[in-house]
Parts: structure tokens; sequence; C-alpha cells
């Protein structure tokens, strides 16, 4: 049985390090996440692009991971200056939103 007052002292598991750095990215929620819509220089294809996102590259390869998989397409993420960006393939600004409202993820621009 696990008390709710424990805490994780060390694993290795991979799994246990991705939740801790998520907890502790999401426990510092000072920053909320723009979406826009670009076509210009993708030969005319759509792309949701969310910036703004904390430099973090392990929450940002995670979240890229999982909103790829549940929004069926493609899409990257990188760290610019201004901050972590994730490029999903198509308009997902829907979807998107429904999973940043069920992780608590703050956004604008819809």
């Amino acid at each position: 049985m696990v008390e709710s007052r424990t805490r994780l002292v060390w694993s290795d598991d991979p799994k246990d390090k991705v939740k801790a750095s998520e907890e502790l990215v999401l426990k510092d929620q000072s920053w909320t996440a723009v979406f826009r819509m670009e076509k210009a220089g993708r030969g005319g294809k759509t792309v949701t692009v969310i910036s703004k996102l904390p430099k973090h590259d392990t929450y940002l390869r995670e979240l890229c991971k999982e909103l790829k998989s549940k929004c069926g397409s493609g899409g990257t993420h990188s760290i610019e200056s201004e901050g972590g960006v994730i490029e999903i393939q198509g308009d997902k600004r829907v979807a998107i939103k429904a999973i940043f409202d069920k992780k608590g993820i703050k956004y604008k621009g819809m």
C-alpha cells in the first residue's frame, strides 16, 4: 500500500523520470501555450504550431509524442529563444484543445 505522502527517491525506470519531469513543469504553471496556424513555406500544407512552451526537452518530447499519437498525424518539437515549439501536421486545434484541457495546460489563440 502506497501512502499519498510518499515520494519517489530513486528509480531506474524511464517512465518514472518522465512523470517526475512533467510534474515539475506543470507545477510551475507560469507559462501559457500559444496556438497558431501556418501555411507559408510548407507547400500549401496546414500546420498547427504551439509555441511559448517551457524549454524542457524531455517534457516537449513526451508532449509531442502524445499529441502526435492522439491526433493521428506527424509532427516535431524544438527549443527556440522564446521557448519550446511543437508543430503538428494538419488543423488539429480541437483535438489538442481537448488534450490540454484534460492535462490542465493553459492556452490561448484558439
